[in-house]
């Protein structure tokens, strides 16, 4: 009675893969990102030119934060004269007029967050329901021409508009009122700068979120028609959960800019009489560093507000990812 016995392999062969059910394994094939370079290097060759520029004009300036902990001279050496390590916080630390246009700033950045974010949803989920083809692209068309203007343009149409003998101080006057003085007044500059950013961005916004909308699913809306939820719930349960991802990055991203207020705008429209509510930080840096020469006092607090909005968008983009699951990161 003879038994059967499994020989070993010849020495300096390679045993053969184990088998499975679906067959033998193999290791899977590793492709390495110079063969990809090499296969789409086409496709890699258009990420040069944006890749140059974040590098020339985004990380190559933040060497020149340097000044903010340097003595800086305009004329002299390009990284300051002489370090001073933190003098220039402690400057703008205990200087009361920084933080009054701090807190003006978070004030407009709070306004705006509050009021222009939401706009954009609430235009593009009425211009969802228009079933006319030519009124709908007629209303995206007017609200989103806006945005396509010089911001020297809106400022110009703004204050126009405003002027003490503007036309809403003459619609005023039909109505009894005595004309008033909006540009020169501290508590209107807030309302003026929120309703200049709803106008000009508003529509804009919309097709972001209409570029969402065709991405649900037309049976989800079906489903919830046959439980018998009308317009309101097909919204409030399949519309906003849709359009969800889009909301989040986009909130992420403008609480990441929240002290970033709009720079330019502010400049042509503020005047010193409402210094009081629409001096912020950004053009409290500009008289700071371009007109008085504190470059190194700019350099420090611009330093200050960019570790705060890093702070802001990193903080925003954890806790988007622990309560609802969207994140940037």
């Amino acid at each position: 009675m003879s038994t059967s016995t499994t020989s070993a392999p010849p020495p300096g062969t390679q045993e053969p893969p184990p088998k499975t059910r679906h067959g033998p394994v193999r290791p899977p094939a590793r492709r390495g990102w110079r063969r990809a370079l090499r296969r789409d290097w086409q496709l890699y060759s258009l990420a040069v030119l944006p890749l140059l520029f974040f590098l020339v004009f985004r990380y190559l300036p933040m060497i020149g934060n340097v000044i903010a902990f340097r003595r800086f001279e305009p004329g002299g050496s390009i990284l300051g004269e002489q370090w001073v390590g933190l003098r220039y916080v402690e400057m703008f630390l205990s200087d009361p007029t920084f933080w009054q246009v701090f807190r003006n700033t978070l004030w407009l950045g709070a306004l705006t967050l509050v009021f222009c974010f939401p706009v954009p949803i609430v235009l593009a989920l009425l211009l969802n329901e228009v079933r006319r083809t030519a009124l709908k692209r007629f209303v995206q068309s007017v609200s989103y021409l806006p945005h396509f203007l010089s911001i020297v343009i809106v400022a110009g149409i703004t204050l126009q508009m405003l002027a003490t003998d503007g036309p809403v101080n003459h619609v005023l006057g039909w109505f009894g009122h005595d004309p008033v003085r909006f540009i020169q007044e501290p508590e209107w500059f807030r309302t003026i700068y929120v309703g200049s950013e709803i106008w000009q961005t508003a529509g804009w916004g919309t097709i972001l979120y209409l570029a969402a909308l065709t991405t649900i699913d037309e049976d989800l809306y079906e489903a919830a028609r046959i439980d018998g939820a009308n317009r309101w719930k097909q919204i409030w349960h399949v519309t906003l959960p849709g359009i969800r991802p889009t909301m989040i990055t986009l909130l992420i991203l403008n609480i990441g800019t929240f002290l970033a207020v709009g720079f330019e705008k502010i400049l042509l429209l503020y005047n010193p009489l409402t210094y009081p509510t629409a001096d912020v930080v950004s053009t409290y840096l500009y008289r700071a560093g371009v007109e008085s020469n504190s470059f190194s006092y700019a350099a420090a607090i611009g330093l200050f507000e960019a570790v705060i909005g890093l702070v802001l968008i990193t903080s925003a983009n954890q806790l988007s990812r622990r309560t609802v699951g969207t994140s940037l990161w």
